[in-house]
């Protein structure tokens, strides 16, 4: 797992459906346990609509995603990760509904899956998709959680 960088973040509950089954100590645990580098993230919680915008405006996808990392070190000269994280509360409640695992889980995985691309890591060919699961898996383990990934 990774050392402990330094982590300045802000938790935004723009859909507050999950403020209180996912409080910001357990948000700040999980991004925390996946940064190799210091970083400065927003975590935004938001509803299917504002999910659904923010996909079609960026990525020229019509739907609401689980998740969405904006990233925006590569344009910094500082070492630290900067970046918003948008988590959408429909996708993911729906998500951990059909796999059958709790909420909590799931939205622990999507966190650290969004900050793993804010670091730069990505699933667009099979060696970065194994690469970056692994360290999902991994990073999941060493917070005393399941592999997402067990039942493909």
């Amino acid at each position: 797992m990774p050392s402990k960088n330094k982590l300045s973040l802000s938790v935004q509950y723009a859909d507050p459906r999950l403020k209180e089954a996912i409080p910001r100590t357990s948000v700040r645990r999980w991004a925390q346990a996946a940064l190799f580098a210091p970083a400065e993230l927003t975590i935004r919680f938001v509803d299917a609509g504002e999910g659904r915008t923010l996909n079609r405006e960026y990525r020229g996808k019509d739907y609401a995603t689980n998740v969405l990392t904006f990233a925006y070190s590569e344009d910094q000269e500082s070492d630290a990760t900067l970046a918003d994280i948008i988590l959408c509360t429909d996708v993911l409640q729906r998500e951990a509904s059909e796999q059958k695992i709790p909420v909590e889980s799931h939205t622990a995985h999507l966190v650290v899956h969004g900050v793993l691309h804010a670091q730069g890591y990505d699933h667009e060919n099979d060696i970065d998709a194994a690469e970056m699961e692994q360290l999902e898996i991994g990073i999941l383990a060493a917070l005393g959680l399941p592999d997402p990934y067990a039942d493909r």
